[in-house]
Order: C-alpha cells, then structure tokens, then sequence
C-alpha cells in the first residue's frame, strides 16, 4: 500500500505579506524536514538572489530571511498519495489541502500570494474554496524552481520570480 504523506507546517510570521505556495514537499524535502531541500532545485538560489543571503546559509538562517521580508512559504496540499517524488504522481482521489481559512485569518496581512508552478496553481483554484481566502488576493504562478522543470534557465527564473520584490 502506498503511503500518505504529509507536508510541512508553514514558515510564516504575523508581519507576512506574500505567501509562496508549493504543491507538495518533493521526497527529498519530507527527508530533510525541510522545505525545496532537493540540492538543484532553485527555490533557496532564487531566494538568496532576491533577498542578499548567504544560498549556502543554514536552514534557519534562510527561512529567518524570508519572515524578515513577510514572505510566509507554504504548501496546497496537507497530504496526498504520490507514485514518485513528482508532482505527475500526485493522486488527486487521496489528496487534503491544508486550512487556508484558518491560515489566512492568523495571517490577514497577506495580499499576495505566488505559486511555485502549474501544479500549486492548479490545486489552489481547483480544491481551494474561494471563502476559503480573501476576496481582494491577488494570484501569481511563477515558474516552478523544481528541477523537473529544467527546460526554463535560471536567468528566466529569476526574472519571473523578481515580481515577488515589485510587491514587497
């Protein structure tokens, strides 16, 4: 039997601002206990571009970079059954999203929220109840930092990611 995995609690802050969804911690990720820990996905390299860190610095160290700025980093989905690490293994019959009615009301704040690719994206405006979240919340997908989505340069990347900072 395949087992149900869960994702992590959200790096977040009561100053947040911007809210970065992923779809679902990757293998590599629920490994570590950490989020993007896959060592070529790009979300920390991105990060560490956007906000002058250390890409190399300790876990701690970046997500304290990310509260310092109000951005709160989190996942769609509670838990799921995956075939894989890949999004594409995802089995949407087992899948639970996360209290965003709750999350949003800890954290009123936030205006802006960023998907970490068509996956998050979909799984939001799909499985998400749109009381579930502000009226006024303004939507984003970005191109996904995985390194299944290697087809995209990170100069690209990091071009489209930029618009986090136009908001901040």
């Amino acid at each position: 039997m395949m087992q149900l995995l869960y994702s992590f609690a959200p790096i977040a802050d009561e100053n947040a601002r911007i809210l970065i969804l992923g779809s679902m911690p990757g293998q590599a990720s629920l490994d570590a206990g950490q989020y993007y820990a896959h060592k070529r996905n790009l979300f920390w390299p991105i990060m560490a571009e956007l906000l002058q860190f250390d890409p190399a610095a300790a876990y701690e160290e970046k997500t304290a970079a990310l509260r310092a700025a109000g951005i709160a980093v989190w996942d769609v989905l509670q838990s799921c059954h995956r075939v894989g690490s890949l999004d594409a293994g995802i089995r949407h019959d087992s899948l639970t999203v996360n209290d965003f009615a709750g999350f949003f009301r800890r954290h009123p704040q936030i205006r802006y929220v960023f998907f970490n690719g068509e996956k998050a994206t979909s799984c939001f405006h799909r499985y998400v109840a749109k009381t579930d979240y502000p009226d006024d919340l303004i939507c984003q997908r970005l191109p996904s930092t995985s390194p299944a989505n290697a087809s995209q340069s990170l100069a690209f990347k990091l071009q489209a990611w930029h618009r986090i900072m136009e908001v901040k």
